[in-house]
């Protein structure tokens, strides 16, 4: 059913990983530039896949197992893009005066949570149909 809380949670992590990393920048360049996911290739296709997963997790809500692990899939993607975002601020140049982080470098963290939560409300459901087949 459309209608449970774990789509809830899957539409937000597919908003945080789909939508809102067009409007926020990653990180702001040595020029001084704002730097989006879309001009490397490696963050584009690694949100695009959360996307993905986000969006098909959310229409597959007949068949629990393969959503839970879809969405633990989704969250070691999501572990991947935050390592290749702390990679790539170790290795930018920094400075005391100006942070060079933006608000985009974060969404992979509200991502993972959003994803928890939809598994967790996934496994309730599993059990609680466990718990009436038992009871037959």
């Amino acid at each position: 059913m459309i209608q449970r809380i774990q789509t809830v949670y899957l539409f937000l992590a597919f908003v945080f990983s789909g939508v809102l990393p067009f409007v926020f920048p990653l990180w702001k360049d040595a020029a001084g530039k704002d730097f989006y996911f879309m001009l490397d290739l490696t963050f584009a296709a690694i949100f695009g896949l959360c996307t993905t997963l986000a969006i098909v997790s959310i229409f597959s809500y007949k068949k629990r197992q393969n959503q839970f692990v879809m969405n633990r899939l989704n969250i070691i993607l999501n572990f991947i893009l935050l390592g290749l975002f702390v990679y790539r601020l170790l290795s930018l140049s920094g400075e005391t005066t100006v942070s060079e982080k933006g608000v985009g470098m974060f969404l992979p963290i509200v991502s993972i949570v959003l994803l928890v939560l939809a598994n967790k409300a996934i496994k309730k459901d599993e059990d609680l149909v466990k718990s009436v087949d038992r009871l037959r």
